[in-house]
């Protein structure tokens, strides 16, 4: 055992399988008490069971850490609010929140349904929201804490994933504006877009270059969670995970501009755009099926 998170208690949607369960080991393992929250659903969000938390609640057990399970759906307000309370009423406290759970319906978007496009972001940002919401109201009294959601490169746009790409950046604005919110209660919310070899990534519709183990996920998501990352004022921050690199992505922020005397009409704007505003490449759109 280490004791990177001595003392704190943390709470891990998604946690049952692939990078979820990674993150619940590691802070236990760290010292942490965790709250191992998984819907045990399949990847298009069906069948759900709750094996895969209590599995997974026995592994840190085992290894004589402390933690407990919850089988709850995040997408409701209910089963987010039960992921905070199991925290409290089991380990009296709750230092940072996880939210990993996701499921995938890929389909085109010219095909895509209701029924293929409310799950996603209902699983994916709905559920950090829901985890977020109640966790924030027990850190805001606390005068501490952290949250941290999982977001993809995705988010800057997808050839068959729509739903998923939107609540990826969706996932990105929530964490920004519990940064911005939150700062002055002293919680700290930062993203975490991984790379690595799970179930999820195995649907990705292009080529990983780069691409690491839930592993080396788990790890940076400890130092975020951990009280040195409070003291260097970590927040606000988008941070990918590729095997052995970690970046950080730009903030968004204004490229060039240009200014009409007058006011602009739609003929001098086509007059002046190309050449003055421009356009700022899609890194993906080269690559685009034909």
């Amino acid at each position: 055992m280490g004791n990177f998170l001595t003392g704190r208690a943390v709470a891990v949607t998604g946690a049952g399988r692939g990078i979820g369960r990674a993150v619940a080991l590691a802070a236990a393992a760290e010292g942490a008490s965790v709250v191992v929250n998984d819907y045990g659903v399949s990847m298009d969000g069906g069948s759900p069971s709750s094996e895969v938390a209590e599995a997974v609640v026995k592994e840190i057990e085992a290894a004589g850490g402390r933690a407990v399970a919850v089988a709850d759906d995040i997408s409701t307000m209910a089963g987010g609010q039960r992921v905070v309370d199991t925290a409290l009423s089991a380990f009296g406290r709750l230092d940072g929140v996880v939210c990993v759970a996701g499921i995938l319906r890929e389909r085109m978007l010219f095909n895509m349904t209701e029924d293929e496009w409310d799950p996603v972001i209902a699983t994916h940002l709905k559920g950090t929201f829901t985890v977020f919401r109640a966790a924030s109201a027990v850190m805001r009294a606390q005068r501490s804490g952290t949250l941290i959601g999982f977001t993809s490169g995705s988010h800057q746009g997808s050839y068959s994933q729509a739903n998923y790409s939107a609540a990826k950046g969706g996932i990105i604005s929530l964490v920004r504006s519990a940064a911005l919110g939150l700062h002055k209660y002293g919680v700290t919310a930062n993203a975490v877009a991984p790379v690595a070899r799970t179930r999820m990534s195995a649907g990705v519709p292009m080529e990983l270059t780069e691409i690491g183990e839930p592993e080396d996920v788990a790890a940076l998501v400890v130092y975020l969670l951990s009280e040195r990352a409070r003291q260097a004022e970590v927040t606000g921050q988008v941070y990918t995970v590729a095997g052995s690199k970690i970046a950080v992505w730009a903030q968004p922020r204004e490229l060039r501009s240009a200014y009409a005397c007058g006011g602009w009409t739609p003929q001098s704007i086509a007059e002046a755009l190309p050449g003055s505003v421009g356009v700022d490449p899609m890194p993906l759109l080269p690559r685009s099926p034909g």
